[in-house]
């Protein structure tokens, strides 16, 4: 996993702006995914995307509202209600990826992203 001074410059470099194409070109692919869709009711899709746009933020040097609205992150209880398998982690971290390209981040700062959110999304796994 990137050290925190890598971690912590991303923001820098892409800024919210970043964030927002980066979580929003995430959440267009989910509804019509047949793994994730399903983890995902179209009524919390808007909430989803700014929880996982905060948390981002947050953990890659930029504001702290996600800790000022939800607290510690603590990810692994957080998604304990959903069944998080190797295939859906996979498929998410496939979705992510995609993501990352079409919201066009820069090759330096995705050397730093990718490993923490394949990392993150590994922890996750619950079945």
């Amino acid at each position: 996993m990137p050290d925190e001074a890598a971690m912590s410059s991303v923001y820098p470099v892409i800024g919210e702006a970043g964030f927002v194409r980066l979580v929003a070109a995430f959440y267009q692919q989910v509804p019509a995914d047949e793994i994730l869709g399903p983890m995902y009711p179209p009524h919390e899709l808007a909430a989803a995307e700014k929880r996982l746009r905060d948390f981002l933020v947050y953990r890659f040097g930029g504001p702290q509202r996600y800790l000022e609205e939800r607290g510690h992150p603590r990810l692994r209880m957080r998604h304990a209600p959903f069944e998080i398998s190797a295939a859906a982690r996979d498929r998410w971290v496939t979705l992510m990826n995609r993501a990352i390209e079409e919201a066009a981040i820069p090759a330096h700062v995705v050397t730093i992203v990718q490993p923490f959110l394949a990392e993150t999304a590994t922890f996750l796994i619950n079945r």
